[in-house]
């Protein structure tokens, strides 16, 4: 019996020996893999969007798929770590954009000649808030909530509801998401300094009330008989097309069609492997691996000087959102593949063929100030 014993100590004791000796190793490993900030930032993008990732297919709240996303997207820009407050500040952020799209919706949209003006007003003054160097997260979710909720409303208003709470609830959690991975992988110290976006201009700006009045022609007519005609089907290109309108020059929103089309045809391609990939193995943990393995593949070029870099990151979200559309029940993978380039591709002929019409007729006084 003693002789038993002692074995079984001895034989507890090797193995507490042997996990050390893994543990040890895993850190010397991790700390060499991000030696640099480089590696660092594929290493965060990784493992932000893979947690993201396990936790909205985990618990499977209403659009949980943004939090993973919507992480991807701020996880793949030059940005420093969220602090406490500048995360709180997008929180709130969040919730006032949808307020007032809530607003919008409920109050206003019964009203047509009153909704299109002020519809016209609150473009500009998001757009404006842009130009003058604004929060880009804030600007980001005003458009979307004053653009999608009066569209599902006119489905319905508890569809529009339900859609404002599951918004916010995943915005939230981005944030979170954002600590958590910084937190896990911080910066080395004494690193490169990330580049420091310009300050708020607070005093009128006449160019970026220009910018702002050309982005706001372009978009609000095409908001207008989206929503009025209840054409939902059609919502992704009214997305785009103000998306693609947050630069009003003619080449640079050209460009961003072309970038987001390219952007498309990459995660589409990877989509498509990915997809059978999971459906050869469906199993929720190879699910998570293998988007942790997706991420260090796509973060490797993002973060690099490889003039694909810049499609990279929009790659990636049409990846998971292709991937999660197909997962569900009679979803096929190739329509909603042609669906999305088309919506893309309507998007960036409007956004063209308007700001080609507004430079020929822009008073010239105007374009010389």
């Amino acid at each position: 019996m003693s002789t038993d014993r002692s074995a079984n100590i001895n034989g507890s004791i090797l193995r507490l020996i042997s996990l050390r000796l893994y543990v040890s190793r895993f850190i010397l490993w991790f700390q060499e893999l991000t030696h640099d900030q480089r590696s660092i930032r594929i290493i965060r993008y990784a493992v932000g969007v893979s947690v993201s990732t396990a936790l909205a297919f985990a618990i499977e709240w209403p659009l949980s798929f943004l939090t993973p996303v919507l992480t991807a997207v701020v996880l793949a820009m030059p940005l420093p770590a969220l602090s406490l407050r500048g995360g709180l500040k997008n929180m709130l952020h969040t919730v006032s954009a949808f307020a007032l799209g809530l607003v919008f919706t409920l109050f206003l949209l019964p009203y047509p000649l009153i909704y299109v003006p002020m519809l016209g007003l609150a473009l500009f003054q998001i757009y404006y808030l842009l130009n003058r160097g604004g929060s880009f997260w804030l600007v980001l979710m005003s458009l979307l909530a004053i653009l999608i909720l009066p569209m599902l409303s006119n489905t319905s208003e508890g569809l529009a509801t339900g859609f404002v709470f599951g918004f916010v609830w995943s915005g939230w959690l981005t944030v979170v998401m954002i600590w958590m991975a910084h937190m896990l992988v911080p910066d080395p110290p004494g690193g490169n300094p990330l580049p420091k976006r310009p300050g708020f201009q607070a005093v009128y700006s006449l160019p970026a009330a220009q910018a702002a009045l050309k982005s706001t022609i372009v978009v609000l007519p095409l908001a207008t008989v989206f929503i009025v005609a209840d054409l939902s089907g059609l919502l992704l290109v009214m997305v785009f097309a103000a998306i693609f309108s947050l630069s009003p020059d003619l080449g640079k929103g050209t460009e961003a069609g072309k970038n987001s089309l390219m952007s498309t045809v990459i995660g589409g391609l990877g989509a498509w492997v990915f997809y059978y990939l999971i459906v050869a193995v469906p199993q929720y943990h190879f699910f998570i691996a293998l988007i942790f393995l997706t991420c260090l593949y796509f973060g490797n070029i993002i973060f690099s000087d490889r003039p694909a870099a810049k499609y990279f990151g929009s790659a990636f979200v049409a990846l998971f959102i292709l991937v999660n559309s197909s997962t569900g029940e009679d979803a096929d993978f190739s329509s909603l593949f042609m669906m999305r380039m088309l919506f893309i591709f309507l998007a960036t002929l409007y956004v063209i063929a308007a700001l080609m019409v507004l430079e020929r007729y822009w008073p010239r006084r105007l374009k010389e100030s």
